[in-house]
């Protein structure tokens, strides 16, 4: 599985939440400044070789999916990013949230506990 581009991420983001959608209706989502239809259909091509989406046809026209759920990338690049980011340590990490205060204490004993549970 290949790391998205950040368009291409907001791209899957739309098509996650949409679950089907044509390239009009994910340019509607887009907030902000929108890309130009022609552009934006050759991303959501590019998703389409990269294996995150297919299509079914309507004519001329085609509907993507998502073939690729967001938990399934979520998994491989939050790993991916703590091994890059953080020498492969979760306690790492979440002493970078608790150092930049980012995570409350109430936050980390909810953690503990649900650790705790698995034992």
């Amino acid at each position: 599985m290949q790391k998205l581009t950040n368009k291409e991420e907001e791209i899957m983001k739309i098509l996650w939440k949409l679950n089907k959608a044509f390239v009009k209706e994910i340019l509607e989502e887009i907030e902000g400044e929108k890309p130009h239809y022609n552009t934006l259909s050759t991303i959501v091509r590019n998703l389409q070789e990269k294996g995150f989406v297919d299509h079914e046809a309507f004519g001329n026209t085609h509907r993507y999916f998502p073939t690729v759920s967001k938990e399934q990338y979520r998994k491989k690049y939050v790993n991916t990013a703590i091994a890059d980011y953080y020498n492969d340590s979760f306690k790492s990490l979440v002493s970078h949230f608790a150092q930049e205060e980012k995570i409350s204490i109430s936050e980390l004993k909810e953690i503990i506990d649900l650790i705790e549970k698995k034992k």
